[in-house]
């Protein structure tokens, strides 16, 4: 009898144990966790300030003009949007008069890329130098779709003239020049697109 109360209480005392260390490993574990979570959102923390390498202008203007480029080929005119200016003056690569505010280039630009499939635009040469809140870039650009089912293809030239406002660049100005490399026989009529309105530049 004795023996059995005595494995009893050894078989309490035991239980009593693993749940007092079952409570002490969860409050550890809670405690870490909280840390963690602390930790994760501190964005005050003296780490993160060194890594952080801000862009020069110059960079920043480059990188505008990738986020713009991009935008224009899949066709998102919302995110070109927020790199001009709403007056902004557009002139094409066409023989056209200028295109004055950002409403009035959506408008083309949208009729233009509704006709456009497989889009490929890439840039070279690109050149920007700052001056002040004033900046202007230049880089040559090859174009090449699908305009109605029929191949096109163009190269040429945009400049873009930029503001600094508020901290941000925008495009003030963007004037695009198609280069002739091929001569059409005087029979065959030009491909449709060959010289958009909205020019593959902007």
């Amino acid at each position: 009898m004795i023996l059995v109360q005595t494995r009893l209480s050894y078989w309490r005392i035991a239980a009593v144990l693993l749940v007092f260390g079952l409570l002490v490993s969860a409050s550890t574990t809670q405690a870490q966790n909280d840390k963690k979570k602390k930790k994760k959102n501190d964005t005050s923390s003296a780490d993160t300030s060194g890594t952080i390498i801000p862009l020069t202008d110059e960079q920043r203007i480059d990188y505008i003009i990738s986020e713009v480029l991009g935008a224009w080929q899949i066709g998102d005119s919302e995110r070109m949007h927020k790199n001009y200016m709403d007056d902004v003056s557009v002139v094409n690569g066409g023989w056209a008069p200028p295109i004055i505010g950002w409403g009035n280039y959506e408008l083309l630009y949208k009729q233009q890329r509704a006709s456009m499939q497989q889009v490929r635009l890439e840039r070279s040469n690109t050149y920007v130098k700052v001056n002040g809140a004033t900046a202007w870039a230049c880089y040559q650009w090859e174009f090449s779709a699908m305009m109605n089912g029929t191949p096109s293809a163009a190269r040429g030239q945009t400049t873009y003239v930029l503001i600094k406002k508020d901290g941000r660049w925008l495009i003030a100005h963007d004037h695009t020049s198609i280069v002739q490399t091929v001569q059409q026989p005087a029979t065959s009529a030009p491909p449709a697109g060959a010289a958009p309105p909205t020019k593959p530049g902007s």
